[in-house]
């Protein structure tokens, strides 16, 4: 710890030792608020320590401190030096405001209550202290006391709707909802010319399963404002209440059509609607054209977009989803989350080429966004531009933070796949051990090690420990079954191979090429050599077209299993 002092002051305090102790405070009192002013809050706090040692009791020397540690968040310290300031200095107003809000901020909530009830009785006008009250009680569970901070700050500023919806809330919450009801309409009461209001307490009744006086409140707000833009959406959810689909689908189409009700009320409207369309499992075929409403008033909102997008994809309608994700990157290329969605669009389509175009357009805008490095090392991977994907993989890894350890582990994994497509055995298992050691729950890197040791017929207890891992998050994973088969098909325990793999098999593994064929070797090394022949045939099938078939062919054409050397 280093204190830049005034020289002329170091030698007045060895040439004089009588110089007052005065002067020695204010001295490293006020290098500590020159440190402090710099950011140098470790030598401030040092400063400040000096000070107290001459003068013990001064308050403003310890709200200083406490300020400091503050900043460096030490919450402890803090408190315990704002508690000396105020021991010292107990009429300072400030001071103690400051250790309520410091014993409210680190989460002594007692401490808290016992100081803005003494800070309300010297200031009563200070009605902010009533809300952090409420809060304060609301956490100790008193909802009394709670809300009567609350009654006390709407005696002080007035009534308003926000504190009249907390104690709705607090009401709701101590099952007083008779109570809830007279706070609202209180409301209701003092702006008799608000259509708003009605609608809230209609919409309380109709929580409280009250449809009748629901109505009655609704129809009170029409009367009052006919163009009163939330109106649809209140009878829309009262039509659902009573089972009345067509009438709340009719309300739905007046609510997104009303040009007087912003897109970020409509948004939330629809997406309740479909919400509820699913949970009836009724058709959703209409919702298309709600949207349709909303992007001829809003073509290129965001938020639109994006949600339109992400229910595309939901339904399974990936290229109208990729259109609107490209509209988005288009009307907004400067938003990251756009070119997210649309990479992952992309992705999911399995259209490597236009996979590598979206990343090569997005890091032109991006490039220190490692995400996009990653898709498209991937997709080059694919594309067998092996040179070019270890590149863009390296590329990508130089750019993930170390606190992120889970998509570092991603790439090494990547990486590995790379390396043990192209023969490099070693360099693929240093790859894998670096990504099991950033997550240990890769669970894909997890399983294509665990398999390619048992292809080799190496370290097969390790690949076994490995394979389990994973089946204990997904036991129903066909090829995390056909893995831990083929394991104990090279450990010769065929018996156990063909439990697991015909297990395999039954949840989805008859649609693989490869686990069929291993179903294949498998029934021939348990003597079942026409079984495995039929096993072979259907995997020849449906075997990528790209994929070298010699081995499969012969195995059939022979009825004999040979092992795979590549």
């Amino acid at each position: 710890m280093y204190l830049k002092y005034n020289i002329l002051a170091l030698l007045l305090l060895i040439a004089f030792p009588a110089f007052a102790d005065g002067k020695k405070f204010d001295y490293f009192f006020l290098e500590g608020l020159r440190l402090k002013e710099n950011e140098q809050l470790t030598d401030a706090c040092a400063a400040f320590v000096h000070a107290l040692k001459i003068d013990s009791t001064s308050s403003v020397a310890w709200a200083e401190l406490s300020d400091c540690f503050s900043y460096l968040e030490k919450d402890s310290l803090a408190t315990d030096a704002l508690e000396k300031a105020v021991r010292f200095n107990p009429d300072n107003f400030e001071y103690k405001t400051l250790l309520a809000n410091l014993y409210r901020d680190t989460r002594k909530d007692s401490e808290a209550i016992a100081l803005y009830e003494e800070l309300l009785k010297e200031k009563p006008d200070k009605y902010d202290f009533n809300f952090y009250l409420s809060e304060l009680y609301l956490k100790m569970g008193d909802l009394g006391k709670s809300i009567s901070a609350l009654d006390d700050l709407e005696n002080n500023i007035g009534m308003n709707e926000p504190i009249t919806m907390q104690k709705v809330n607090l009401y709701n919450r101590a099952g007083q909802p008779d109570k809830a009801v007279n706070e609202l309409q209180k409301l209701a009461g003092k702006y008799p010319r608000e259509s708003h209001f009605p609608l809230i307490i209609g919409d309380y009744y109709l929580s409280l399963n009250k449809p009748d006086s629901a109505l009655f409140y609704y129809k009170k707000a029409y009367a009052i404002n006919p163009e009163e833009p939330r109106y649809p959406i209140s009878m829309a959810n009262y039509y659902e209440a009573q089972g009345q689909d067509e009438a709340a689908k009719a309300e739905i189409i007046n609510a997104l059509k009303n040009p007087s009700l912003d897109i970020d009320n409509k948004l939330p409207l629809l997406g309740g609607y479909i919400n509820r369309l699913n949970k009836k499992k009724k058709d959703l075929a209409i919702v298309d054209s709600l949207f349709q409403i909303l992007i001829e008033q809003e073509p290129n909102d965001k938020d639109l977009n994006s949600f339109y997008g992400q229910y595309l994809m939901s339904r399974g309608k990936t290229e109208e989803a990729k259109a609107r994700f490209r509209n988005l990157t288009e009307t907004n290329p400067d938003d990251l989350e756009s070119w997210k969605m649309l990479l992952k669009t992309t992705a999911d389509d399995s259209n490597t080429d236009e996979l590598i175009d979206v990343c090569d357009k997005a890091l032109a805008l991006f490039p220190d966004t490692p995400d996009f490095y990653f898709y498209k090392g991937s997709a080059q991977f694919q594309n067998r531009q092996y040179e070019a994907a270890q590149a863009t993989l390296e590329e990508g890894i130089e750019l993930v933070s170390e606190k992120n350890p889970s998509l570092l582990s991603l790439f090494y994994g990547q990486l590995g796949d790379l390396f043990h497509q192209q023969g490099k055995t070693k360099d693929a298992y240093e790859a894998y051990d670096k990504a099991l050691e950033l997550n240990p729950n890769n669970f894909i890197v997890l399983n294509n090690y665990a398999y390619f040791l048992s292809l080799e017929n190496r370290d097969l207890d390790k690949a076994e420990q490995m394979i389990t891992r994973c089946l204990k998050i997904e036991p129903n994973n066909p090829t995390y079954i056909d893995t831990y088969a083929w394991i104990f098909f090279q450990k010769g325990s065929y018996s156990l191979a063909r439990f697991y793999i015909e297990n395999a098999i039954a949840n989805g593994g008859d649609k693989s090429s490869e686990i069929l064929e291993h179903y294949g070797d498998i029934l021939f090394k348990s003597g079942d050599t026409e079984k495995a022949v039929e096993e072979w045939t259907e995997s020849l099938k449906i075997k990528d077209e790209e994929a070298d078939k010699t081995l499969l062919k012969r195995k059939i054409k022979d009825k004999n299993w040979y092992e795979d050397k590549n």
